[in-house]
């Protein structure tokens, strides 16, 4: 388990070790594997609390999104739930940024079925092509913990947001209730991979979700990393006992 206090700068490693490339690839392979069952399972592992922290996300960033003209994105956006929920409250363009084809062809259904004012794109988060200070937010859910390297992520994050931008990132994190952490690990441990490997048909990502956590499981450690990015005004809100946590700061 990662130091409570700092992250590693290499992050998820399911290719060969110190290989980022290699990490891009294994986690784009992973998640278009198990995309026709994604929003199911999300859904049901959670319990449907995903649903509601991903609304609280979208609700932090409403000052933001309801300025008129204002630039959001949805990084890592996946099936593209947190898009659709940014952009109930946007009076800009909200768009969703992922490097997996699949999982953005399934957001486009999604978004269409909703709302016409999502734009999608298919991007790398680490090497994002916006131009410098040019949005008013980033946010991500449940993706950051998946990219190859932490720290040049939160650099592009950084880069791309205006002065007095805000990111928005929310993800799994450390239970801080002894006898609820002592469930929540049993459950993430042992059930949910064998229950999610036997509905999708698909071995691999649902073992690997658990090992990734545990790698970043610190609310801590994710708001030292912001700070040391120069954020300013790093907090965190925890939901579900820690299970989940969203992280915000201001571009200084």
């Amino acid at each position: 388990m990662s130091d409570p206090a700092r992250l590693p700068v290499q992050g998820s490693s399911p290719g060969c070790p110190g290989d980022e490339e290699s990490t891009a690839r294994a986690i784009r392979d992973m998640f278009a594997r198990v995309t026709p069952r994604y929003d199911f399972l999300n859904h049901l592992l959670s319990l449907g609390r995903d649903i509601a922290w991903r609304r609280a996300t979208a609700n932090a960033l409403r000052e933001v999104l309801a300025r008129p003209g204002s630039r959001v994105v949805d990084l890592c956006c996946g099936t593209g739930d947190l898009t659709v929920a940014l952009a109930r409250y946007s009076a800009g363009a909200v768009i969703g940024a992922d490097f997996c084809h699949p999982m953005l062809q399934l957001a486009q259904k999604k978004a269409q079925r909703r709302t016409s004012s999502i734009y999608f794109l298919e991007a790398d988060t680490l090497a994002l092509p916006f131009r410098d200070a040019s949005l008013d937010a980033v946010a991500v859910a449940f993706g950051f913990r998946n990219l190859a390297n932490y720290v040049r992520g939160v650099q592009e994050m950084r880069r791309v947001l205006r002065s007095r931008g805000l990111v928005a990132i929310l993800e799994f994190s450390r239970v801080h209730q002894p006898v609820l952490g002592s469930l929540f690990r049993f459950y993430f441990h042992r059930i949910l991979p064998r229950l999610a490997t036997w509905i999708s048909g698909v071995s691999g990502p649902y073992q690997y979700l658990p090992g990734s956590v545990c790698r970043f499981s610190s609310q801590q450690s994710l708001a030292a990393l912001l700070s040391d990015a120069g954020f300013q005004n790093v907090r965190y809100m925890d939901f579900s006992g820690g299970v989940a946590a969203l992280h915000l700061g201001e571009k200084a």
